[in-house]
């Protein structure tokens, strides 16, 4: 038995309520204190470490030790559920980028169109921004290597890299039929993970991506920015596709529309830090104290924000921190949540630096709503369920939800794993089966008769039909409710 030490060990991580795995993960600062270490099981490492010296010694070619002990670790962690996760020196890396919202590039939002990188928005302020690049500038080659044939993600690794470095982008403007070249110096970006417009005189629409460092004081500004053309009707919060990001992002927006120190969110684990409750209260989201965004927003706005009325959009994608905020406005009332059920990631991760470079990401507690409600592997149920286009829900059955992904947590009031699925549940996922199968099918048909054309309106514009039923839901008109969106039934996990 270990022997208890009296001083706890202190350490600062990050508690995570992320998303999809390989996705950013919602998390926050926080310290950590452990007591003893628990007991190690000396017959099970002394296998460990015969079958590592084994493969040393006996392999048929020689192996990387560190390498072994990094997919030994690897392989231990991923075992546990799709969030848990062992980041090496470059993984860690980029985990940070992700949740600071800080990386070093060039600055531009893009998607893939007729297999090269279309330029959707360049971040304000940014090197390419002050380059000239516009929305639709196509990029053909990142420095000598052509873009044609590359992932995006190949493409954003080519154009990412050191300060100071350089790196020429070979540009084609479609409106202006010609191809030139701009060279690029690199430096640190913030992105932007807000946006808002207002959609008409009164109407407010704010969307938030993911949620990062800067998020909180980005929405408190924009939101600014709206009431400043005079008072709100009514507000669309916008969190399609927003797979997660820091929890105290997420309590504090969530405290933006709140009444104080009314419960955000509660943590429930194995270890008494995860049992706790979250309150729209700044002790319990503002990390290093100084200035309150959400305070300065509430006097800007002189309170109107508490009671404005509120849509918040969601859908497959929206996950983690999403759902917290979802379903904190939700249980309390605050506003009507309108869309298709969410991704259903209701578990919270605390990521721990192992050393100057390297980390552990682990499933530490469950996440509830505050009427107490577990959302793992089910997500949050919209009050109005509305299709994303006219024609319904065109591509959703390709998404992915935490209940499709493999050795996911269940929400601990689900059948345990290995438990066998009713019939009326195995026929559920045999449409569903059958649903994924005519949507990739539509998905093929479509690009080839709109090769590169954006298959889904993009959100927030006039062609965005979500927000329309939005705007229909707080001006008291008829919202155009999906006559084929229902609840999913609760996840078996079956072996």
């Amino acid at each position: 038995m270990g022997k208890q030490v009296n001083q706890k060990l202190k350490i600062v991580g990050w508690v995570a309520a992320g998303a999809v795995a390989g996705a950013l993960t919602t998390v926050q600062l926080q310290a950590v204190a452990r007591g003893s270490l628990a007991p190690l099981p000396l017959e099970e490492l002394q296998q460990l470490a015969a079958v590592f010296g084994m493969v040393k010694t006996d392999y048929v070619e020689p192996v990387d030790e560190k390498k072994l002990i990094s997919e030994a670790i690897s392989g231990m962690v991923s075992s546990l559920d799709p969030h848990s996760q062992y980041f090496d020196k470059k993984s860690f890396k980029e985990f940070r980028e992700g949740t600071s919202g800080r990386f070093v590039g060039v600055g531009i939002e893009i998607t893939m169109e007729d297999g090269v990188v279309k330029v959707m928005s360049p971040i304000e302020d940014s090197p390419a921004f002050r380059a000239g690049l516009r929305p639709g500038d196509l990029i053909t080659k990142i420095d000598d290597t052509a873009v044609k044939g590359l992932s995006i993600n190949d493409a954003v690794k080519l154009m990412r890299g050191e300060p100071r470095t350089k790196v020429l982008l070979t540009i084609f403007r479609k409106d202006e039929n010609r191809s030139f070249p701009v060279t690029i110096t690199r430096e640190e970006i913030k992105t932007q993970s807000v946006k808002s417009k207002l959609v008409e005189p009164g109407y407010g629409w704010v969307r938030v991506s993911q949620f990062q460092e800067r998020t909180v004081e980005d929405f408190a500004r924009k939101v600014e920015e709206l009431y400043k053309a005079g008072p709100l009707k009514g507000l669309v919060l916008d969190l399609r596709n927003d797979p997660g990001g820091l929890m105290e992002a997420a309590v504090a927006l969530s405290a933006a529309f709140l009444p104080e120190n009314v419960t955000v969110v509660s943590t429930n684990g194995q270890l008494a830090d995860s049992k706790f409750t979250y309150t729209a209260n700044p002790q319990h989201y503002l990390r290093r104290g100084g200035p309150d965004p959400i305070a300065r927003l509430n006097k800007v706005t002189n309170g109107a924000l508490k009671n404005v009325p509120l849509v918040v959009l969601v859908n497959e994608g929206s996950a983690s921190a999403s759902e917290i905020v979802a379903g904190a406005l939700q249980d309390h009332k605050r506003g009507t949540i309108l869309g298709s059920q969410t991704f259903g990631k209701g578990s919270v991760q605390t990521v721990r630096p192992l050393g100057p470079d390297t980390g552990l990401k682990l499933t530490t507690a469950r996440y509830y709503t505050p009427a107490g409600k577990s959302i793992q592997a089910k997500g949050i149920v919209p009050d109005v369920m509305v299709d994303e286009t006219p024609e319904g829900n065109v591509f959703a059955a390709l998404r992915t939800r935490e209940a499709d992904l493999t050795k996911h947590l269940t929400n601990g009031e689900e059948a345990k794993a290995g438990e066998p699925m009713t019939d009326a549940q195995r026929a559920a996922e045999q449409q569903r089966d059958q649903e994924r199968e005519q949507a990739r099918k539509r998905l093929e048909e479509e690009s080839k008769k709109n090769p590169g054309q954006r298959l889904v309106p993009e959100f927030g514009s006039d062609k965005d039909f979500q927000l329309q039923q939005a705007l229909n839901k707080l001006k008291g008109r008829p919202v155009l409710v999906s006559k084929t969106l229902t609840e999913r039934p609760e996840e078996k996990k079956e072996n």
